[in-house]
């Protein structure tokens, strides 16, 4: 009789089927944590590289090799804070940086949503940052069609590379982002999240903001210092 009890008693013991605790990182968000961590010295090796090949580039002024970054040829291209450049075109790269910063705001009001169960507020905050991210994407597009209309290329001098290869390389992981916050956004709007099942929203929350933070680097290394 007492096997009997034990073995019911095994039989209907309800099963745990929580995927959220607040009390521990879930596999999602733990896996993304150490993929960020492997981007960060992936960016750091692009950052060492550059500061490297600006430390060593010199341009003859009158005769003389001087240390000069940006070079002479780019030094007004490259200024976020006026509106045109030489050759009539709108500069938008501060207004795309400003985008980008506002995008993770909107993505983090979207976790704090889901955080409450409000499955509405995570669809629509994230559908905004969805629409911000894809918005930067084409301002970094039509700045570079700018760039490259006044001369500057991947193959212009060692600042061209190292400008296309950083901005480009994080142009990628936001491409990435974009599609991640698409997955997120959809399956938000099946209904698979909630207070208690957000792993993948936080995730992905994870990920754009570290390529925010990326780019707040990227925008004060290559335009203002």
């Amino acid at each position: 009789m007492t096997k009997m009890t034990a073995d019911a008693t095994t039989l209907t013991a309800p099963a745990d089927h929580t995927t959220h605790s607040s009390g521990g990182i879930g596999n999602p968000v733990l896996g993304m944590l150490l993929f960020i961590a492997s981007e960060v010295m992936f960016f750091a090796g692009l950052f060492a590289a550059y500061f490297s090949i600006r430390a060593g580039y010199t341009e003859v002024l009158n005769g003389v090799a001087t240390h000069v970054w940006p070079p002479t040829a780019y030094k007004g291209l490259l200024n976020p804070f006026e509106l045109t450049t030489t050759s009539g075109a709108l500069n938008l790269i501060l207004p795309a940086t400003i985008i980008l910063i506002l995008s993770s705001a909107t993505c983090q009001i979207g976790v704090w949503a889901i955080q409450r169960d409000d499955r509405r507020g995570l669809t629509r905050a994230f559908a905004v940052t969805l629409v911000l991210g894809i918005t930067f994407l084409l301002l970094q597009a039509f700045d570079y069609s700018v760039l490259i209309h006044e001369g500057l290329s991947m193959g212009a001098t060692t600042f061209g590379t190292t400008y296309f290869t950083l901005t480009g390389f994080h142009g990628a992981h936001v491409f990435g982002g974009v599609l991640m916050l698409a997955v997120v956004l959809y399956r938000g709007m099946a209904g698979q999240f909630s207070a208690k099942h957000h792993d993948m929203v936080e995730a992905a929350s994870l990920y754009w903001h570290f390529v925010d933070v990326v780019w707040i680097l990227l925008f004060s290394i290559l335009y203002l210092l």
